[in-house]
Formats: structure tokens, sequence, C-alpha cells
């Protein structure tokens, strides 16, 4: 399975939900933004990360706000409810490239962060967005949230040498 690392690394892009209907449609919680953006994938892997299976998307749409999708292979209930809560991936190849200034999330766990005064703070473990701005998780010693707000806290990223430069406070 690829996910080994380099360009075959799978990325989590969502979750397979309830089945929808009896000829193996499925609800989709998508990860994308927006959600309906993972149907530009023509291929899916689903599973988990040490055992997933390549799909080929066969039909797929944005219902109200639920994306639905019909998988090659599967036909009815019974294949689609085997399915329910699988992860989605694809390769990290498929992601289409961002601007400089942007980053995908997956990109970001694993940097370590240190701040501008030059004191580690630990690695990025998780993100998790917020209704004003996304958080990082940065576990070291201790466990801290550190608000992604670029040029205020975010001063640097530096996915290839594996750092993050943060102006923050040590003791927050």
């Amino acid at each position: 399975m690829p996910g080994a690392g380099g360009e075959q690394r799978l990325i989590p892009v969502g979750r397979i939900g309830a089945p929808h209907g009896v000829r193996g449609w499925v609800r989709v919680d998508s990860a994308a933004r927006p959600p309906e953006s993972i149907l530009e994938f023509d291929a899916w892997w689903i599973g988990s990360a040490d055992a997933a299976v390549r799909y080929r998307v066969a039909a797929g749409r944005l219902q109200g706000d639920r994306v639905l999708v019909r998988l090659e292979g599967v036909e009815d209930r019974d294949g689609a409810v085997a399915l329910r809560h699988a992860q989605i991936a694809v390769p990290r190849s498929a992601l289409p490239p961002l601007p400089e200034d942007e980053w995908y999330w997956a990109d970001l766990i694993g940097l370590t962060v240190r701040t501008t005064r030059d004191v580690e703070l630990g690695r990025v473990e998780r993100l998790f967005e917020t209704g004003a701005n996304d958080v990082l998780v940065v576990q070291g010693e201790r466990e801290r949230l550190i608000p992604w707000i670029p040029d205020d806290v975010i001063v640097e990223v530096d996915p290839a040498a594996g750092r993050l430069v943060v102006d923050w406070d040590p003791d927050f």
C-alpha cells in the first residue's frame, strides 16, 4: 500500500458515513474545503492506515450539504455498510499545488515548533478548526494550543527544514 513516504504518502481527506439507499451509495464526511471538492479525486484509498484499498469514484454529487458517492465495486447496501466509518485518503501527489504562503495541514504535522527566541515547544501533533482561526496542537513537555494567525503568531513555516517558528510565550 502507498503511504511509506514520498509522493505516495496518503493524506486523509474524509471518512465514509452511512449508506444512502440500496444501490451502494454512501454519505461522505469530507475534510476538503469546499466539501464537494473531494469528488475531484477519481480514486480514493479507503480503510485504515495499515490496510487501505483503492476504489475508483463511479459517481458523486452534492445533495443539500451532504456529499454522496457511489464507488466502483460497491453495488448494494451491504457493500456500503461494510465501508462505514472507514477513512478516505488520497496520495499526497494528487493534491493540487497551493500558493507559496499556504500549506496543507498534513504537511505541518510533525514540524518542530520553536519560538522567535529559539525555545523549542515541541512538535505539531494535529490541527483543528475554530470559528475564528485554526489551532495548532503542539506536544512537547506539555500540550500547547497555538492559534494559526499568520504574521502575528506564525512567523515562519519551513516544511523542508521541518520547522515552524512562532511568536509565542513558552509559559502559555
